[in-house]
C-alpha cells in the first residue's frame, strides 16, 4: 500500500482563536480521507490542537503563555482531540488509534522500532487510522517538535511513508508578494522565501516546516505544504496535484561518462 504522513495544525483544526475545537473540519478531513483509505492508500495523521482542545475543558479564556500551564491543557485536551476524530472517522466505518510520542522515542533505537512496530500492526488492519501527537505533558520547550512539524518528518521516516503532506494555514510558500510558490526544487530557493513572522497558534512557522521538509527529503520522501482550511486539496496532494508548494525529491547528479 501507498502509505501517506497528514501532518494537521493547530490552525487547521481549532476555531475561536485557537480556544476550540472545530468539528466541521473533523469531519471535512476524515470524508477527505476515507476516500484515500478505501482507495487502498494506507494513512497516518500527525495531529496537533491538543492545547486548544484543552481550553475550554479546564474552563480558560485564552490559550496558557507558561509551560505547566500549557502542559494542563494538552493533558486535559487530548482525551478531547482524539474524541472528535474518533467521531468523525467512524461515520466511514473507521477507527483511530493514539500514539504520543517524545524525542527520546524517536532518539533510542529501541523506542524507535517500537512505535515503528506498532503503527506497521495498526496499518495491518486497513480499518485504523493511527493519530500520532507530541506528548505535550512531559515534554519541555528545548525538546518541542515545532508545533508537530519535525514530528511529521520523523513518523514519515519510521513508516517509510511515499508521501509526506503538511496542512497549515497558509497556501503552501509565498514569495514576498504572496504569490503561491508551486514547486521547489532547491532549499537554498525556499529559504530565501521564509520571513520571521508567524500565525498565533503556531510554534514554528514556516522555518520549522521546511525543517521537517529537508528532513523527509532526506529519506527520499516528497513533500507538500497546502492549505488545510481548502476541501479537495488532500486528494489534489496525494496524487502531486498542483496545489500548495510541492517538494520533490532531488534528482540524483549523473556520473560522467
Amino acid at each position: 500500500m501507498s502509505r501517506i504522513v497528514l501532518k494537521f495544525g493547530t490552525g487547521v483544526l481549532s476555531r475561536l482563536d485557537g480556544r476550540a475545537l472545530d468539528a466541521a473540519q473533523f469531519r471535512r478531513i476524515a470524508d477527505e480521507v476515507s476516500v484515500l483509505v478505501k482507495a487502498g492508500k494506507s494513512v497516518v495523521i500527525v495531529s496537533s490542537a491538543a492545547i486548544a482542545a484543552g481550553i475550554p475543558v479546564l474552563g480558560l479564556s485564552k490559550r496558557p503563555d507558561d509551560l505547566p500551564g500549557k502542559q494542563a491543557c494538552a493533558a486535559a485536551g487530548q482525551p478531547e482531540l482524539m474524541r472528535m476524530w474518533s467521531t468523525a472517522f467512524r461515520r466511514h466505518g473507521l477507527n483511530v488509534a493514539q500514539m504520543l510520542l517524545t524525542h527520546e522515542d524517536v532518539d533510542s533505537r529501541m523506542r524507535r522500532k517500537n512505535a515503528r512496530n506498532t503503527i506497521e500492526r495498526l496499518l495491518n488492519s486497513h480499518e485504523i487510522i493511527p493519530i500520532v501527537n507530541e506528548n505535550d505533558s512531559v515534554a519541555v520547550e528545548e525538546l518541542r517538535f515545532g508545533d508537530n512539524d519535525r514530528l511529521s518528518a520523523e513518523v514519515a521516516l519510521l513508516v517509510r511513508a511515499k508521501r509526506l503532506i503538511i496542512l497549515t494555514s497558509s497556501n503552501g510558500l509565498t514569495d514576498n508578494t504572496g504569490r503561491r510558490l508551486p514547486i521547489i526544487r532547491k532549499m537554498e530557493d525556499a529559504l530565501r522565501h521564509v520571513r520571521p513572522e508567524k500565525g498565533e497558534l503556531s510554534v514554528g512557522g514556516m522555518k520549522t516546516k521546511l525543517e521537517a521538509v529537508q528532513l523527509a527529503l532526506s529519506g527520499n520522501i516528497p513533500v507538500s505544504i497546502i492549505d488545510g482550511k481548502k476541501r479537495g486539496q488532500i486528494a489534489e496532494a496525494a496524487v502531486f496535484g498542483d496545489v500548495g508548494t510541492r517538494f520533490p525529491v532531488p534528482r540524483a547528479p549523473r556520473k560522467a561518462s
